[in-house]
């Protein structure tokens, strides 16, 4: 691996320092560069902030579990509560898909982690009992996060080369289980100390990463090129590859996109919409289901208190760390297709077995929170596989909106995961814990079945993007279909100012001698 490390980075400096007719297009260059301490840096500011946000939106789960029956909030106002967050993200996740495709990636980024961090930590000063102002953070918080989030994967994906990008734009959701993990590791320790108000100021947080991200964290180079900004493009190029803006190739030739960004246009390709839209509706449903109402349900079916529920909830928390660490590379071997069958599949038989053994214990452990633990390796570790989906399946014009689609069914779902179970237990107090036990089975049940809906995404409408160069739009390039062997260059000397072949994306195999080049 290290020889093919040392191949690539010659062949991009070789390539960067060019100035014959055989000189590549900014696309090649981007795709085979190797990742230097810029890159690094971008990513590292990017996936904190994934952290960040994650904390804020998990840690209502712990507080409603404490404010619920100090302020005797009714079903309907639970309810509520927890659903605004996902209300916000829906409305958020449209409208900064198509800021993120007219403005850019960078400014949703930083906007985002200011109202998401903004909001959460203004929790701690709502009043006892005012639910209303609590809902109207809750609903800010949700749209913040889906700025932020859009902003995050989008930058991920457009700015890593592809012989690495499956594997490491689905390691920048890993740290999403970290701001899980925190939140009930926090919840746990300082509950009893500090209170729901000391730990919802932590909220604030996210607010300490707007100025590093203003300042390293560069715009996307592959969005420029897609709006026809070349110059700009270049100079995002250089920024990020920490080279003087001469020496940065030429983009390929593209259609200029129209001024504007229409969200109907990411309906231009049915089947990919249909596709990222069911995927992420079923993960999201399981997912926040659990996330959501999991330390309340537990505490509930245990007979035990916030803290202890949240100690339990920590064994959860890191089993679905351990499932984004899995899913972030096991896509890199099977391809992203396969291990999306692999997470509907295991969703559906964990949250099933939940819902038959829920009250079952071994040697005196409870039962469900081994099969939690299990459960969390997809419903939260298929996040790494299927967070950059939704960018990578469309053009680099289109791909702000399409994970916009792909998180406005997020959105959705977290709408529908509380909002089920509290449909399920269907009393007047959500907290009442008879029924929400007697709910707990049918419950459970429902989650699994959203798991099915994932698997049939994957299995009946799936794109595989893993490995393929990500489309600019209605460019030379994007025209052509690589199938086994190498374009006529008669058919590239429309590239912008570089007069030579088309660059396909290389993958690791290219790299270290093999000869076939990238599928389509």
């Amino acid at each position: 691996m290290r020889g093919v490390d040392h191949f690539c980075e010659m062949s991009w400096n070789m390539m960067a320092q060019s100035r014959g007719p055989a000189q590549p297009n900014l696309v090649q260059v981007l795709d085979t560069a190797p990742l230097n301490m810029r890159y690094w840096r971008a990513i590292g500011m990017i996936t904190t902030a994934a952290m960040l946000d994650y904390f804020d939106f998990v840690i209502v789960g712990f507080i409603i579990a404490v404010i619920g029956p100090a302020w005797k909030l009714t079903f309907v106002e639970t309810s509520v509560i927890l659903i605004s967050a996902g209300i916000g993200s829906v409305v958020g996740s449209l409208v900064w898909g198509v800021l993120s495709d007219l403005i850019g990636r960078k400014f949703m980024l930083v906007c985002g982690i200011a109202i998401c961090g903004s909001a959460s930590g203004a929790i701690a000063f709502v009043p006892d009992g005012a639910w209303v102002p609590l809902t109207a953070l809750r609903f800010l918080v949700g749209l913040g996060m889906a700025g932020a989030g859009i902003g995050s994967i989008t930058l991920a994906v457009e700015l890593t080369p592809v012989r690495v990008r499956t594997v490491l734009a689905s390691s920048v959701a890993i740290p999403g289980s970290l701001g899980v993990f925190a939140a009930a590791l926090l919840s746990s320790a300082l509950l009893p100390s500090i209170g729901w108000r000391g730990l919802a100021l932590v909220g604030f947080a996210p607010l300490v990463l707007v100025v590093p991200v203003l300042i390293w964290v560069p715009e996307s180079a592959r969005w420029l090129m897609s709006r026809s900004r070349a110059e700009d493009a270049r100079k995002a190029a250089s920024s990020l590859l920490d080279l003087p803006v001469e020496h940065v190739a030429q983009p390929p030739a593209i259609a200029r996109q129209s001024g504007g960004a229409r969200l109907s246009e990411v309906y231009s390709e049915p089947q990919v919409f249909w596709f990222v839209a069911l995927a992420w509706l079923g993960f999201s449903v399981a997912s926040y289901g659990v996330l959501l109402w999991g330390p309340t349900i537990l505490s509930l079916i245990l007979g035990v208190d916030a803290s202890r529920a949240a100690q339990l909830y920590i064994a959860v928390s890191l089993a679905g760390l351990a499932g984004r660490i899995f899913f972030a590379v096991l896509p890199q071997w099977l391809g992203r297709r396969l291990a999306g069958q692999i997470t509907g599949l295991g969703i559906a038989l964990a949250l099933g077995a939940v819902s038959l053994f829920f009250q079952e214990s071994i040697g005196g452990f409870p039962l469900i929170v081994v099969l939690l633990c299990i459960g969390a390796l997809f419903f939260d570790g298929g996040a790494s596989n299927l967070g950059p989906l939704s960018a990578e399946v469309f053009p680099a014009h289109l791909a702000a909106r399409g994970s916009g689609v792909g998180q406005a069914a997020n959105g959705i779902g977290k709408i529908l995961g509380p909002l089920v179970l509290a449909f399920i237990a269907g009393t007047d107090n959500l907290l009442t814990p008879q029924a929400t036990i007697d709910a707990a089975g049918p419950a459970f049940a429902f989650l699994a079945g959203c798991g099915l809906l994932v698997w049939f995404a994957f299995a009946f409408l799936g794109v595989e993007t893993h490995l393929k160069t990500l489309k600019l739009g209605d460019s030379v390039e994007d025209r052509l279909e690589v199938a086994g062997s190498a374009p006529s260059p008669d058919l590239l000397q429309g590239s912008a100012d570089t007069g030579g072949p088309r660059a396909h994306a290389y993958t690791l195999g290219e790299l270290g001698g093999a000869t076939a080049p990238t599928a389509r």
